[in-house]
């Protein structure tokens, strides 16, 4: 049987251990390999590329999440052939291979004040719609889980999408997009502003926070940024 070409990046990604926890922090890399570069870390993995095969993106779960890339292999093949998220080549004992998406997160188009169109917010949509249909459940939808590319949005880490329930990220980000967002659109926003943003978020019950409590926190903390 061949094997598919980005075997080799598999081989030479062994020379790298991706380290976990169970404390919900980010994970640890550990070793080096030549042509190998790490472009984004997360709390189950770290997804690389390989100079040699350009056109992919390796996520490399550590140990503890292993499970997690079972989930995540099922779903992009329940995916498959939906334009808003990244194509899926297959996977290793701890790699899932995907296609490399440029562009920047919705987090990075904050922090450098590229403006973000709506019609981004239009495609996120319609993935969702698009989940639903495929009988999936679109979640873990934020900054960091949405590109801008070309104008357009692209979908990452879709691990989540086999779990039950609302975590409502999304409709809240599309609320403050335009509530909030408008006043500060194409301006840099400082990434401790935006860690400050996330803390205050999180610790609110988002299940159940109505959109009025989230207005008066929303203006309060961005009257702050404003002055």
């Amino acid at each position: 049987m061949n094997r598919p070409d980005w075997f080799q990046a598999e081989i030479a990604l062994q020379q790298i251990q991706v380290i976990g926890s169970d404390r919900n922090e980010l994970v640890n890399i550990i070793g080096h390999a030549e042509g190998i570069y790490c472009i984004g870390t997360g709390t189950d993995a770290a997804v690389f590329t390989y100079d040699g095969l350009p056109q992919y993106a390796f996520k490399v779960y550590s140990d503890h999440a292993l499970e997690k890339l079972e989930n995540e292999k099922r779903v992009y093949e329940q995916l498959r052939g939906l334009p808003y998220f990244p194509t899926y080549y297959g996977s290793g004992r701890n790699i899932l291979v995907i296609s490399y998406e440029p562009g920047d997160t919705l987090l990075e188009c904050l922090e450098k004040g590229i403006p973000v169109p709506e019609q981004v917010m239009i495609d996120v949509d319609e993935a969702r719609a698009a989940v639903r249909s495929r009988g999936l459940n679109p979640r873990d939808m934020h900054l960091k889980n949405v590109l801008l590319q070309n104008g357009r949005a692209k979908v990452l880490d879709v691990s989540e999408y086999i779990k039950e329930g609302n975590d409502n990220r999304w409709e809240h980000l599309v609320w403050a997009y335009h509530n909030i967002y408008p006043k500060i659109k194409g301006t840099p926003i400082s990434p401790r502003m935006l860690q400050t943003i996330k803390w205050g978020y999180n610790q609110l019950d988002q299940a159940n926070l109505k959109m009025d409590d989230l207005s008066k926190k929303a203006n309060r903390l961005f009257a702050r940024f404003m002055k």
